[in-house]
């Protein structure tokens, strides 16, 4: 990694919280309508024992959302590219999954799994499930023929072909599926909490909207930023590990 890679976001960054504290300044913002950096950043050391809880609770609620959704959408990626016919058939609800408003789910999701953490569960996979399964099958299907017809000539069957080529073919667009997905995991998890919930970052955030806490609900968000950053982090260490090959090429 090159130290301009480095350099240069934290610099556009730093530079974008010293503009925002500089209007926010000069135009005397009061903080109830948009705080400074400074304030949004003292709020979330000192109320760290309050947040600490509720970021927990929507960590793991993240977490398992993203367990559910490489669960299912992995064997149903597979079983598309395995049978054309069943891709044909359930497009058009993969696509649905999608078109629907997830702000139009989340109240059902409440009444059919109630106030505890599944409907957020759920709400998460929601969100994670679909890009993970369209850019795995569209890793196997953008498998090189030539390939295909080598392992076939070999004596090759469909699921030694699986293990060997298309799986390590597949990796690269996987984990940019994975990566979406797990950056947008904390929206469904929020939007599950803002509907029906009794603890998380996006229950906090509702209580602290009402009272007029907006520097606690920026804190939140900031929170929120981070996990949504480490998680990419996360996923992006192992795709390095296990795509050795990607930038060898």
């Amino acid at each position: 990694m090159k130290w301009s890679d480095i350099f240069f976001p934290t610099g556009v960054t730093i530079g974008i919280l010293v503009l925002w504290e500089v209007l926010v300044r000069i135009m005397e913002i009061p903080a109830f309508i948009l705080p400074s950096p400074w304030e949004i950043g003292v709020c979330a050391a000192t109320k760290a024992p309050l947040i600490w809880p509720h970021a927990l609770a929507t960590a793991l609620e993240i977490i398992l959302g993203i367990v559910l959704a490489l669960v299912t959408s992995i064997p149903l990626a597979i079983f598309m590219f395995a049978r054309p016919g069943i891709e044909k058939g359930l497009a058009p609800f993969l696509v649905a999954s999608q078109a629907v408003p997830v702000f139009a789910l989340a109240p059902l999701l409440v009444i059919w799994l109630g106030y505890g953490i599944w409907s957020k569960v759920f709400m998460a996979w929601v969100i994670i499930f679909f890009p993970i399964t369209v850019s795995l099958l569209s890793g196997l299907k953008s498998c090189d023929p030539d390939f295909r017809r080598l392992f076939t000539l070999m004596g090759a069957g469909f699921w030694m072909q699986l293990r060997l080529l298309y799986w390590p073919w597949a990796l690269p667009q996987f984990f940019s599926g994975l990566k979406v997905g797990v950056t947008v995991a904390t929206i469904g998890a929020v939007i599950g909490e803002w509907v029906g919930a009794q603890k998380g970052l996006g229950y906090l955030m509702i209580q602290s909207n009402a009272r007029l806490n907006t520097d606690l609900v920026f804190a939140c968000i900031l929170w929120l930023t981070v996990m949504g950053l480490g998680l990419w982090a996360l996923v992006n260490f192992a795709e390095k590990r296990m795509v050795t090959w990607k930038n060898s090429v």
